[in-house]
């Protein structure tokens, strides 16, 4: 689910404190998905998105733990294929927690997204082949995906 928006987004930084855990009746296997969706389309119908698994980032289970942020590029590129075509591409590990406060830099330029989680130096996940394009451009807007429940704050964008 995308909720807000901004104006045309090409090329910059986006900041955001963000905090998700699995919702009320999720499954234990559940892992609460937020994170931000960029270069959306203005009829929402492909954009680029990184989000969290906050209940990945301390599981007990290694592979869980490997699988706490991922990049999917919506419709052609969810987390299914990228998983099954190009194993580990797109996805890491962070220490995260559920529902405790997370901050998370998005800086992106052409094709190339690095994903800088907790104010660290040196990036979480870098993706090099932006599936939209190094051209793309569209809204950027909070993520959120099923069961999952949310919160965000200090949304700020700079190109």
């Amino acid at each position: 689910m995308l909720i807000g928006g901004t104006e045309d987004f090409t090329n910059g930084v986006i900041e955001i404190d963000l905090a998700g855990r699995p919702g009320a009746g999720a499954s234990g296997q559940a892992c609460g998905f937020v994170g931000v969706a960029f270069r959306v389309a203005p009829d929402v119908s492909k954009f680029e998105c990184i989000y969290l698994r906050p209940a990945n980032g301390r599981a007990e289970d290694q592979g869980r733990r490997n699988h706490s942020v991922q990049y999917i590029s919506f419709p052609e590129y969810p987390w299914a294929r990228s998983r099954k075509e190009t194993p580990e591409k797109y996805e890491s590990y962070v220490d995260l927690e559920p529902g405790a406060w997370t901050k998370v830099r998005i800086a992106v330029q052409g094709e190339q997204a690095r994903l800088y989680v907790h104010g660290n130096a040196q990036p979480t996940l870098v993706v090099n082949d932006l599936k939209l394009g190094p051209g793309a451009k569209g809204a950027v807007a909070l993520w959120i995906g099923p069961g999952t429940e949310a919160h965000f704050a200090n949304l700020r964008i700079t190109r």
